[in-house]
């Protein structure tokens, strides 16, 4: 089975101070899935968020930051908080599984372990978390177009404003709104309304194709593009790829007073984030900056540089 194939089966990362019972675990895991181990509890933490693993077996006793800490440190960051976590110890009393259970872990596992257990565990662990996995997918995208929804675009700005506070960098959005859609909508029926959607939908996703970059149907025909670490000169570059990108679509649109076929209006802004500001002025600035484009004449964008 190949790295690729193993991944997909499920990453799991082992915590152990005791080499030995890594290698067991990594023995009895190794030919289903994709095996890391870490040594302490920092150590595991740094490559948690390095290479997200879909399950972690940790151990609650070592020398430093124990198990039940690193449980806590995983709960209290939202991208680790989801990981499911199960306690593999030579702790055996109700109370140490009370505990375990309590800090957040999903199963314990008592040392000496049988593998035949140990193994359907963590096939049962990763099931259930595949299943969380697509419902919490579903619960934060737009059905219709597969981008991100409001939800999940507002819970993402919020985190990305305070990353980008602390290092000191720029986060930049990206107003968009498909020009005259409703009469797109009165002239070609709503079907091809929803097509249209997926379509310019799809063109916008290719020109911001970095991890942190996300776009989200903002309501309607309007979608918003969050692009954390971008400054002014980088958020025209992308504008002006998802002016072309639409213009290669050609999508007819003969009720529009603009041009013969599908454009796109947009606003831009662009910040500094400080701790103590409101992350929502600069939509609110993006917002204005896309009346001025449309105001203007429709298909382009206006930027503005702080909010």
């Amino acid at each position: 089975m190949s790295w690729t194939d193993l991944a997909r089966n499920g990453r799991i990362l082992v915590v152990d101070d005791a080499m030995e019972n890594i290698q067991i675990l990594h023995h009895a895991l190794r030919e289903e899935h994709e095996v890391l181990f870490a040594l302490d509890g920092e150590q595991a933490l740094q490559i948690a968020r390095d290479q997200q693993p879909d399950l972690i077996l940790l151990d609650a006793v070592m020398p430093g930051m124990d198990g039940y800490a690193v449980v806590a440190a995983l709960r209290g960051s939202p991208r680790l908080q989801d990981i499911p976590v199960i306690f593999v110890t030579a702790l055996s009393r109700p109370e140490d599984e009370t505990r375990a259970l309590e800090a957040g872990a999903v199963d314990f596992i008592s040392k000496p372990f049988n593998v035949a257990v140990v193994r359907a565990r963590v096939r049962s662990q990763l099931t259930i978390k595949r299943q969380a996995d697509a419902m919490r997918e579903l619960s934060m995208t737009d059905g219709l177009t597969g981008v991100a929804n409001r939800r999940n675009f507002n819970d993402t700005v919020d985190a990305e404003w305070r990353r980008c506070a602390r290092a000191g960098l720029p986060l930049s959005v990206i107003m968009i709104d498909i020009d005259h859609f409703k009469l797109y909508n009165d002239h070609y029926g709503h079907q091809a309304g929803d097509g249209c959607l997926q379509d310019v939908s799809a063109a916008m996703k290719r020109c911001a194709t970095r991890p942190q970059d996300m776009l989200a149907r903002y309501g309607g025909e309007e979608f918003i593009l969050l692009l954390p670490q971008e400054g002014a000169d980088g958020t025209e570059v992308v504008a002006n790829r998802i002016l072309d990108e639409v213009r290669k679509l050609a999508l007819p649109h003969a009720a529009s007073v603009t041009a013969p076929h599908v454009t796109l209006s947009m606003g831009l802004a662009t910040v500094m984030p400080q701790d103590s500001s409101d992350p929502h002025a600069l939509i609110r600035t993006a917002d204005a900056n896309l009346y001025r484009a449309k105001q203007t004449g429709r298909n382009r964008y206006c930027i503005s540089l702080d909010s």
